[in-house]
């Protein structure tokens, strides 16, 4: 779970560099991407059944 609250930060830290510096949209968007990418992954992790030991 930790790796993907650090790829939630990264995506954050692109996000922000994108927005404030001039030109570099494409930051941004790989932000977004990696945002969207870490969500999908979570609700992966979160929406598989979990196995039971017998």
């Amino acid at each position: 779970m930790a790796f993907f609250w650090f790829i939630i930060l990264i995506a954050v830290v692109f996000g922000f560099l994108g927005v404030l510096l001039k030109g570099l949209l494409w930051l941004l968007i790989i932000g977004i991407v990696l945002f969207l990418v870490a969500l999908v992954g979570i609700g992966i992790r979160i929406g598989r059944p979990k196995q039971r030991r017998r």
